[in-house]
This record gives C-alpha cells, structure tokens and sequence, in this order.
C-alpha cells in the first residue's frame, strides 16, 4: 500500500464535462489546493450507469427514504438501473483505499444532504441522491461531505482531518498490527479525539485496555468506529481550550510566570475568537521543541494535516 490519499470525487467537479446539458462544475479549491494533497477518483453516476451527455435532467420524486429517479419532461424511471450500478461501484470502490468523498451538492445521483425530493409536484429539501446514499451505507465511516459545505471553514477543516486520520488509520491496519501497537496508535491520537469528543476518548481507554483479551479483528472493528465516528464531532474553541491548557499543563516547571500568563492569555484570545487556533498553538510547539516534550511530540493533535492547506488560521 502506498501513501497516497485517494478521494471519490463527483466528476464535474474536476472540470470534466458530464453534467446533463454537457457542461461541468469545476471546483478550482478542490483541483488547485486539495489536489497537492490527494490523488482523484471521479465518478459520475449518471454516465456509469450508461445515460448520454447531455441528457434530460432528472429528479427525485416520491417517498424521500426510497425516492425514484425518474426524468423531468419524459417521464421515464431510471431508478433500478441507477440502483444496479450503485450496487456495482460500491463493491468495486472497496478496493480503491478511499480515504473520503466529496458528492455534488444537490444532485438526485450524488447529492448528500438536502436534495429536493418531489411529492405531487412539491419539493421538500429532505433527501440523498442514490449514489451518495448507497455510498454512505456501504461505507459509514468513510469521511464524506459536499463541495459546498466546504466553503465553511469549520466543516472544511472537520472533513479534511478525517480524511488524514483515515488515511492514519488505513496505514495502522497495513502495517501488522497488534493490540500492542493499537496502545501505541492509540497514544499518539489522545489530544485529537480529546478536541473532538471527550466522551468517545473515554470510551476508547477500556477497549484499547482489555485489546489482548478480545479477538483482533473485532477489537480492531469497534476502535475504527469509535475512532472515526468520534472525530465525526466538530472540534469547538471550548474543547480546544481544554486541551490546550492541558498540553500547558506539561511545562509547569519549565515556564516562567510571564510566559504561562502569555500562554493563558493567547488561549483565552483564542476561546473568545479574537485569535485563530493556529495562535496558542505556535506557542505551544515552540515550547514542545524547545523544552524536547516527547509525550507531546508524538501527539498527532500539533499536526493533524499539512500546515500549508491552513485550516486552523481561521477565528
């Protein structure tokens, strides 16, 4: 296995011109800046499953849990074919090493949250575009999300941390692993899953305990959905507050009274939003290279992704 981060991508938003009237949807943030980082797998629902381009645009009609596909002006229902060929790449797509996907939003085939779903002649924005809800129950834990709700700094950075955090843990399962090394991952993820969700963190601490007294593969099964559905919870100044102070909590000796007072006083800027994240945290690595701090150098939590997409530099 490679290192390489793949994402499932809706095609049209690579700038490949498949969208029913011919045309694309080119998302530049995700090509310019996420394609440094990750290798692209398009998919297009509608021209997998063998319609034309361009084509008659489709919709969602009917009961928003199993909606049909059928075309807008001809009438004609394309809901099982969709079906068999969500049925197919689902299955195929397991052997691509997905780390996430990014659907198009409002799509009948790929849209995730809020497509429009018609019920005598009235939309309700509640449904899922078939491929999108086939992908997210085939894959569950997989980090999904729209290209839209990226424009959001917060959903943004909460999307691309679990893609890595994936990837981490893809890398973990390639590498032999045992429930000795699963305390040691475990380890390095602490004050990640504390900023994410304290209460899953504690959940985690009795399985990884007891890991040698429960077969491997269904030990390794319930850390990967504690793992994933926990870092699934946003990270909120709060939470970060706390672990900030916490990772503080290690130079008790080694600062001087001035410099735990900036300390404090750059977190608190940063709770009340006046300062990004990226603030306390400079401060902090400072002092982890400074004062050689190994605990804190193995945490995860001071480099979550590449410093370069800037994902903590927002307030």
């Amino acid at each position: 296995m490679t290192d390489s981060i793949t994402i499932g991508v809706s095609s049209c938003l690579l700038g490949e011109q498949v969208r029913y009237d011919g045309g694309h949807k080119h998302d530049r943030y995700l090509t310019d800046t996420l394609g440094r980082w990750f290798r692209f797998l398009p998919v297009c629902p509608e021209v997998g499953c063998g319609l034309p381009i361009p084509r008659e645009a489709m919709r969602l009609e009917g009961d928003p849990t199993a909606p049909r596909l059928l075309t807008r002006m001809s009438r004609m229902d394309l809901t099982d074919r969709m079906l068999a060929f969500c049925e197919f790449k689902v299955k195929e797509l397991e052997g691509e090493n997905l780390c996430g996907f990014i659907f198009k939003k409002e799509s009948p085939s790929s849209g995730l949250f809020r497509v429009k779903v018609y019920h005598d002649g009235i939309a309700t924005k509640n449904g899922s575009g078939l491929f999108a809800a086939a992908m997210s129950r085939h894959f569950p834990l997989l980090p999904m999300e729209e290209e839209g709700r990226l424009n959001d700094p917060d959903l943004r950075e909460n999307f691309i941390e679990r893609v890595f955090s994936y990837r981490r843990w893809q890398l973990f399962l390639a590498s032999g692993p045992t429930a000795g090394k699963l305390v040691e991952f475990h380890t390095g993820q602490k004050l990640l899953m504390m900023a994410h969700s304290p209460a899953t963190y504690r959940a985690m601490g009795p399985l990884v305990a007891k890991g040698k007294e429960l077969p491997l593969p269904a030990l390794l099964k319930s850390y990967e959905e504690l793992f994933m559905k926990g870092l699934a919870q946003h990270a909120t100044p709060k939470k970060n507050s706390n672990v900030l102070q916490h990772m503080m909590g290690y130079f008790k000796k080694e600062l001087s009274a001035g410099e735990k007072t900036e300390l404090l006083e750059v977190i608190r800027e940063y709770h009340d939003g006046v300062t990004p994240l990226i603030a306390p945290l400079t401060l902090l690595r400072h002092y982890v290279r400074k004062y050689d701090q190994k605990y804190l150098l193995g945490q995860i939590y001071l480099s979550p992704h590449p410093a370069e997409l800037m994902l903590r530099n927002h307030a």
